[in-house]
């Protein structure tokens, strides 16, 4: 029987390339994500602090292509960060969270809606779902809202998310798979800090600072930077309330920048599932006969050009189912 429908779970990387490539295929596609817009970790957080308005790419700070197809997904929507002379950088304008909104056009997206559960019946698939994000918790006297029936289903979220809503012999084979978590500084300062725009610290909980509004196509108002903690700082602190953990990372960047200005913003943002460590070793997951699967950087590796890789190649696995 032909796919004629389909409903995916998660509208990052991995939920956008999937949800495309079935589109362009003729198969009428609803997306789903929690979040307010699409992208995942492809995020910009806009602040305005002291009639100043701000910009924070807080999650992915830049991306690169090794093959044909995100390259021309780069070059459409995506320009070049010389401050990282290592590689070929390319950023989202005016801020990460462009690129997944542009990649999202035309699509049918719902966001802000948490699926909880997903329930094979006679007629499809049938998802069940949450206004909002569920972290935060649902409103008791709300039960869950229902859509569908689906011919098949995507879900294209960080792994320990997906397992719940797969079939059971398909979230066995998420074991092996290891993720690690991430806290992210984002401080402004009215005056500039004596570092290059890009810096990858060797040593101590820091692996990554960036002057954000120096980044193409910025317009904040003050100097913005963005401030990564490795994987052991962060699963050592990852329990802990936001406010806590800002003014350590400002001390250890104070340790990397030496002397800094006052800062006009402070805040600190919890990624818990950041860097593939031990991915699954496959495109992604799927079971043909149920028209079901599950993609995402985890199953290839870190770079989001692998999320992307991996959305595509699950469109492809439940086309041909």
């Amino acid at each position: 029987m032909p796919l004629r429908t389909a409903a995916v779970v998660g509208a990052g990387l991995a939920g956008l390339a999937c949800a495309r490539a079935l589109a362009e295929a003729g198969v009428a596609v609803t997306l789903f994500d929690k979040g307010r817009a699409a992208g995942g970790r492809l995020a910009t957080r806009r602040v305005e602090t002291g009639g100043r308005r701000l910009g924070f790419d807080h999650g992915a700070q830049y991306l690169t292509a090794r093959g044909p197809s995100f390259a021309t997904v780069l070059e459409a929507h995506a320009v070049r960060w010389p401050a990282v002379a290592d590689r070929e950088a390319h950023v989202g304008t005016p801020g990460m969270s462009a690129l997944p909104r542009a990649l999202a056009a035309g699509l049918d997206l719902r966001p802000s809606r948490s699926v909880v559960g997903l329930a094979r019946r006679e007629r499809g698939w049938i998802l069940r779902h949450h206004e909002g994000d569920l972290a935060r918790g649902p409103a008791p006297d709300r039960p869950p809202e229902e859509a569908g029936p689906f011919d098949a289903v995507a879900v294209a979220v960080p792994h320990a998310q997906a397992a719940p809503l797969l079939p059971p012999a398909l979230a066995a084979s998420l074991a092996p798979v290891r993720v690690a978590p991430c806290w992210a500084l984002l401080v402004a300062f009215d005056a500039p800090v004596p570092l290059p725009d890009a810096v990858r610290p060797d040593s101590g909980p820091l692996v990554w600072a960036a002057r954000d509004s120096a980044k193409p196509g910025r317009t904040a108002e003050a100097e913005c930077w963005v401030v990564h903690a490795g994987p052991d700082w962060s699963r050592t602190t990852l329990e802990r309330r936001a406010e806590e953990v800002a003014p350590e990372l400002l001390a250890a960047f104070a340790g990397l920048a030496g002397a800094l200005p006052p800062a006009l913003h402070l805040a600190a943002h919890r990624w818990r599932y950041a860097l593939v460590e031990s991915p699954l070793g496959a495109p992604c997951l799927v079971d043909p006969s149920l028209r079901i699967g599950a993609a995402g950087d985890w199953c290839l590796g870190p770079r989001a050009e692998h999320a992307w890789d991996s959305g595509t190649a699950l469109a492809a696995a439940l086309l041909g189912s």
